[in-house]
């Protein structure tokens, strides 16, 4: 199976941003943020980069903000770590899907503990 290109720099940039965050951000804000996925725009212009928050529980917002004013650094960092001939605009956007699971697996654990 053929990958397309952006797929491939999708899971580069997602590896990269991540070891940027856990190395070179010294933000205590972001200690914590995982990295779940990116998804790169056809033309290579503009990438969704989706973080969840495993530790410290912080409010969305804050989050939020946080990567907002340490995007640029990341493309910077990005830029000198990826032969590209654009580095892509990084949007931030908060990924649901764990808390999501948590709420689901309380769920089940609940009813689990009614029926004995």
């Amino acid at each position: 199976m053929r990958f397309q290109r952006n797929e491939r720099i999708s899971d580069l940039i997602q590896r990269e941003v991540a070891d940027i965050l856990h190395r070179r951000v010294k933000d205590p804000r972001l200690q914590g943020i995982t990295i779940t996925a990116v998804r790169v725009s056809k033309d290579l212009r503009h990438a969704t980069v989706f973080y969840c928050d495993t530790f410290s529980k912080q409010k969305k917002d804050v989050l939020g903000n946080a990567l907002d004013r340490a995007s640029g650094f990341i493309k910077k960092e990005l830029a000198s770590r990826l032969y590209l001939k654009y580095i892509p605009k990084l949007y931030f956007s908060y990924d649901d899907s764990f808390d999501y699971g948590e709420k689901i697996d309380r769920l089940l654990r609940m009813l689990h503990e009614h029926e004995e």
